[in-house]
């Protein structure tokens, strides 16, 4: 049952994996969900088949789920809660095919793990410079390691929710939490956004160790070693070191890095089987967002003056033409280092 005392009126953008799984999973509570898409196919199959043929497709989606293709005044002026959950380098179109058609106290969900391209705005940014400030202070960031597959299927899953608002944090965790699906909440939507982001990019590089033989102790160095990377980017963009050690964080990094159902890890496995990675992405069959968030996610740290040579090696091996062995080789014959660097003490 929902903790909800009254239905909520929900719109999903997006019929992807995870837009799917997470409405599909709002639905089952009981509240009313129409997700929106941009196939009528699917949209029609939903409606009277209670199937999303693409993604999930073995799943009977509840009815309480409907599905459209045109995002209509009257659907957005009913829209209490709009979860977005649409690849990143879309998410600034849609966005302002929007503005202005919200009601003022709607309340907006983001699932949407990535960097745009062109401005390296994280999507926190992108829903403040479409919508405004006082619209990003309402926003709330859903991110934590959660398989779509195993979220339909009501496997244990745990994530959080960070908003700046604190009301509006646990409404959202209201909205969503069950016992199988638990939600915790945090003040950080830019660290849960940064880890969600990077975590993608990491993923490609333990795919790629995993797909060239590396072994166990290898595989541990890189996910401690990227967890340290994005940890010192997500500081300076003012993020708070903590919110990595959480679900978000180091939960979402290991699940992603760990597991042939990530897309990511797949991606960068394939790479390192020996595959082109244009071969590898016209047959994934849908969106590795750590690919795209890798350019940006090297461009940023360049611009930030962030030392983080694992995302630097995938980006070279993903855009600038170098070879696994030539980026892993670059890896191990860095210069010895601290593993922390500690503040300096103050003066007597």
């Amino acid at each position: 049952m929902s903790n909800i005392s009254t239905p909520a009126k929900i719109t999903v953008l997006g019929s992807g994996n995870f837009g799917t799984c997470l409405a599909h999973h709002l639905a089952q509570k009981g509240t009313p969900v129409v997700m929106w898409g941009r196939s009528q196919a699917l949209a029609d199959s939903i409606n009277t088949q209670h199937r999303n043929p693409k993604y999930l497709s073995h799943i009977d989606l509840s009815p309480q789920l409907s599905a459209t293709t045109e995002l209509s005044d009257e659907l957005l002026r009913n829209t209490e809660y709009l979860l977005l959950a649409i690849p990143t380098q879309s998410l600034r179109r849609v966005l302002e095919t929007l503005k202005g058609r919200l009601r003022d106290d709607c309340v907006i969900i983001c699932a949407v793990k990535g960097i745009e391209n062109d401005t390296l705005c994280f999507p926190y940014n992108i829903i403040q410079q479409v919508f405004g400030d006082q619209c990003a202070t309402r926003t709330a960031i859903l991110s934590g390691p959660s398989f779509a597959i195993e979220v339909a299927e009501q496997r244990p899953t745990a994530v959080s929710v960070g908003c700046m608002d604190k009301q509006i944090c646990i409404k959202v965790q209201e909205l969503f939490h069950t016992a199988y699906f638990r939600v915790y909440t945090l003040d950080d939507p830019i660290g849960l956004e940064v880890a969600g982001a990077l975590k993608n990019v990491i993923a490609v590089a333990a795919g790629a160790a995993v797909g060239l033989g590396m072994q166990q102790n290898a595989r541990a160095a890189l996910l401690t070693r990227g967890l340290a990377e994005i940890t010192r980017l997500g500081a300076m963009l003012g993020a708070q070191p903590l919110t990595f050690m959480g679900l978000g964080g180091v939960g979402d990094l290991f699940l992603t890095c760990t597991s042939e159902k990530s897309r990511n890890f797949t991606v960068g496995y394939r790479l390192g089987q020996g595959e082109k990675l244009d071969d590898v992405l016209n047959t994934l069959g849908s969106v590795a967002e750590g690919v795209w968030t890798a350019r940006a996610a090297y461009n940023l740290s360049q611009k930030l003056g962030a030392d983080t040579p694992i995302i630097s090696a995938v980006y070279g091996v993903l855009f600038q033409g170098k070879t696994i062995s030539e980026a892993l080789y670059g890896l191990l014959h860095r210069d010895m280092k601290a593993e922390v660097q500690l503040p300096s003490k103050p003066h007597a």
